[in-house]
């Protein structure tokens, strides 16, 4: 009889690669601006201040889409640097054009997943905030597992969140709505700013994408979670 070793099993994962069509200008964009504004995925902890040129507070965004949140938020806060994290190689591409179009410089991106980035090359107590804006909620029973919001990556993020820092998570699916909030409670180390069992207000620092406005309209709900690591 045959044993199956864990190594051979593979993980299970939040998201599944849809390429989509890339245009030449998105190609090229990853060809010759990801030197610019790239951090790859794999090699050892990264100097965050030396990534940036700078000091300063660090934020990151996870699956980030086409760039257009990201790229707004970061304008408008010129004094922080983010880090937008998204699978989808399209989406890198158009964020990259963008940023170098408008000449912004307090972004680097990364194409992989959110998981191993965090866990390879993030020190800890190192963030101000890790933003997960409109995850894949996954909305079949047997596929709750791909969540990304588990207790287990949770604590990731706490260990890489600095003592104040928050993560901010929004979702248009009740449902998945509810499950982070179940997970955040129970979490060790954080605290709902919004108090107990509540969800937040939108904060202004978040922009509603084309995606959620559409929803809006359609009449569907929106919630905002916001954590702060204590411990």
């Amino acid at each position: 009889m045959t044993t199956q070793t864990h190594k051979h099993l593979r993980p299970i994962r939040s998201f599944v690669r849809r390429e989509g069509r890339m245009t030449t200008a998105q190609r090229r964009a990853l060809e010759e601006l990801w030197p610019r504004f790239g951090l790859d995925s794999g090699g050892a902890l990264l100097d965050l201040a030396a990534s940036f040129g700078r000091t300063a507070p660090v934020i990151v965004e996870i699956g980030f889409g086409n760039g257009e949140s990201l790229l707004a938020t970061a304008v408008a806060q010129l004094e922080k640097n983010f880090i937008g994290v998204e699978v989808h190689r399209p989406g890198v591409g158009q964020l990259l054009i963008l940023l170098a179009e408008r000449g912004i410089g307090n972004v680097r991106v990364v194409c992989d997943d959110a998981k191993e980035f965090l866990e390879q090359r993030v020190p800890d107590d190192s963030l101000d905030a890790v933003q997960l804006f409109f995850p894949d909620p996954w909305p079949k029973a047997r596929h709750h597992k791909r969540r990304l919001v588990q207790a287990e990556f949770v604590q990731l993020v706490r260990r890489k969140l600095r003592i104040g820092g928050q993560f901010h998570m929004a979702t248009d699916w009740q449902h998945y709505a509810e499950h982070m909030l179940t997970v955040m409670t129970e979490a060790q180390g954080f605290r709902n700013d919004a108090g107990a069992g509540q969800y937040a207000a939108r904060p202004e620092h978040r922009p509603q994408t084309k995606f959620e406005r559409r929803g809006q309209r359609l009449g569907h709900g929106v919630w905002d979670l916001v954590f702060q690591r204590v411990a």
